[in-house]
């Protein structure tokens, strides 16, 4: 079984097989108890958006990795691959940029209390 570093890297090159565009890789794990990476990356159309979804499958499987589901491959318009402690969405140029995932995630990192500093 890979680490979440492992398996976060078997997904971005997995992804760069099929020259998915704009990867991007957030680090969610002190903002959700469900997964602590969230891999975001574009696809030209759906149908690279599904080869792509498809690669990372074959890939992460190839090394042992359960796929615990894909959701949205009917439209392939955004292709949720649920892999655990990695989550990757795999979105067309103007769905993503519509969800803005990233700075959804962004704020809610600027919005987490700060832990408070021991006393020295």
């Amino acid at each position: 079984m890979l680490t979440t570093e492992e398996k976060t890297k078997a997904v971005v090159a997995a992804l760069e097989d099929i020259k998915a565009g704009n990867i991007t890789v957030i680090d969610t794990s002190k903002l959700s108890p469900m997964f602590d990476r969230m891999v975001i990356a574009s696809a030209k159309s759906t149908r690279q958006t599904k080869a792509i979804a498809d690669n990372v499958v074959v890939k992460l499987k190839e090394r042992g990795e359960e796929v615990y589901g894909r959701e949205g491959e009917d439209s392939g318009e955004w292709i949720l691959v649920d892999l655990g402690e990695v989550l990757v969405h795999i979105m067309q140029p103007a769905v993503r940029e519509y969800y803005n995932l990233e700075e959804l995630w962004n704020k809610a990192q600027s919005l987490r209390p700060k832990l408070a500093k021991a006393p020295g």
